[in-house]
């Protein structure tokens, strides 16, 4: 027989459970409610949701005049805002306060590297094209450097201007080793660095609970919806506590091959994975034969 625990710390963080929780409640009145972009990056539990009515769009132009639109956790930039005003489409703001906050800090290191005639660089360490990235970046007009990983900052790196001071800033999901890491190759280059601590506590916190839950069973099943940034960023860290760490989108992925008699199986997710899928799966765990 195996033995199953789901990771307490697992489960949507409270951005995600505030943006899901306003559309559940508009929707308890209303047929429909328009996402400017997937609500949350889980298949499962946007499939969910949309059997309720909510309709997700790539951008406000899939959206009727006057209709109604749910912003989601990531945030938006400034222009979603004014051509929101244009077309008269009512919005639901739902952006994380603590995105709110990178996106106020961004703004005013900006006007910083920008005054009395310096010409700096505001750098995010983040996913290119990710929906909190692309708000970020917003905020500035489109004037932020973007850098993925540590070789992306290497094959750049030539290129900057290491004259003028710098700004660097983290999506608030990304592993805090890589920021660092990140953070170490510029000021090893002799950048005139000021480091921002933009990842969420909540997610920071996680990384070390999660390596010493992932390390303490036999074999890790890590719930996520394809497109999580932050589901990869973790269950690359399951995998490094724990080799036989597999990926799954829900319970119909599982293969009674990864399990022998007796093991310890840890279930655990992203900040997108509902609290319901990590219990599908757990218990799909538990009957098997």
């Amino acid at each position: 027989m195996l033995k199953v625990e789901i990771d307490p710390g697992s489960g949507f963080c409270g951005g995600v459970i505030r943006a899901i929780t306003r559309a559940e409640s508009y929707l308890s009145g209303e047929d429909r409610l328009y996402s400017l972009g997937d609500i949350v990056h889980n298949e499962a539990e946007l499939f969910r949701l949309q059997q309720k009515g909510l309709v997700t769009a790539a951008s406000l132009e899939e959206v009727p005049q006057g209709g109604t639109v749910l912003i989601r956790a990531h945030g938006e930039p400034p222009a979603t805002y004014q051509e929101a005003i244009s077309r008269k489409i009512t919005l639901i703001d739902c952006s994380c306060p603590v995105v709110l906050r990178l996106q106020k800090s961004i703004r005013e290191a900006y006007a910083r590297l920008h005054s009395e005639g310096l010409h700096g660089q505001v750098i995010i360490f983040g996913r290119v094209g990710h929906a909190e990235v692309l708000g970020l970046v917003g905020q500035v007009g489109g004037d932020a450097l973007v850098v993925e990983n540590a070789k992306m900052l290497e094959d750049m790196i030539d290129s900057l201007d290491f004259s003028q001071p710098m700004e660097i800033f983290s999506q608030t999901t990304k592993s805090p080793t890589e920021y660092e890491e990140i953070c170490n190759l510029l000021f090893f280059r002799g950048a005139r660095l000021v480091v921002h601590n933009t990842i969420c506590a909540q997610v920071a916190s996680r990384h070390e609970k999660l390596a010493a839950f992932a390390s303490s069973h036999d074999v890790i099943l890590f719930v996520s919806g394809k497109s999580s940034s932050n589901g990869k960023v973790l269950s690359d860290l399951c995998r490094s506590a724990n080799s036989r760490t597999h990926l799954v989108g829900s319970a119909a992925e599982l293969d009674p091959s990864w399990f022998r008699e007796g093991e310890s199986v840890g279930v655990c997710g992203a900040t997108s994975t509902p609290k319901w899928l990590l219990e599908q799966v757990a218990d799909a765990v538990s009957a098997l034969k």
